[in-house]
């Protein structure tokens, strides 16, 4: 990723937003982790703490820190529309283009289809695929080199790890290697 700066007047995500996003995302988990720490006991027992007792204060702090960031950003909206009141326009701090993002995503997606070709096809086979796609797609390699290459780095590592170290890697659910014998 560079570090290119998105075109001027490009619209995006604006820091409050994101700031709130989070602290909405944190606030869920929280309230999930009272209500099940709640659910195990939370309360001090005839022979010490419940099982629930100490998750049930983390999201409660959970709570309170992401109760406490919504209130800061609502407040800090506020005042800056106060402050910009009968103006042309309010600026708002951008925490990400639009265009960024993209390039963002264009790694998190695959990467996130790798972890499911890991679950399907093991680790061996999954890395050939990710590897030898990511480098044809985002690196323009020709479609040759970027196999040979995904396939180098594969059997290197199956034969670190499984070879000499016998340490077995994840395999997969349809397990691809078994007529190798491992």
């Amino acid at each position: 990723m560079s570090d290119e700066k998105p075109v001027e007047g490009e619209r995006g995500i604006s820091t409050p937003a994101m700031d709130a996003t989070v602290a909405l995302l944190i606030l869920g988990i929280g309230i999930l982790v009272v209500g099940d720490s709640y659910r195990l006991g939370s309360r001090w027992g005839d022979d010490g703490p419940q099982s629930g007792y100490f998750p049930f204060y983390i999201g409660l702090l959970l709570c309170i820190a992401s109760t406490a960031t919504l209130l800061q950003v609502a407040f800090v909206e506020w005042k800056r529309r106060q402050e910009f009141k009968g103006r042309v326009a309010l600026h708002r701090d951008q925490f990400v283009a639009w265009s960024q993002l993209k390039r963002v995503f264009a790694v998190l997606l695959p990467a996130s289809v790798y972890v499911l070709g890991v679950q399907l096809f093991g680790f061996y086979v999954a890395s050939v695929v990710y590897i030898a796609l990511f480098m044809v797609w985002l690196g323009k390699y020709p479609w040759p080199k970027s196999v040979a290459i995904g396939l180098g780095v594969s059997v290197s590592l199956f034969l670190m790890f499984e070879v000499w170290f016998k340490v077995p890697l994840f395999k997969g659910a349809y397990d691809m290697l078994s007529r190798l014998g491992y």
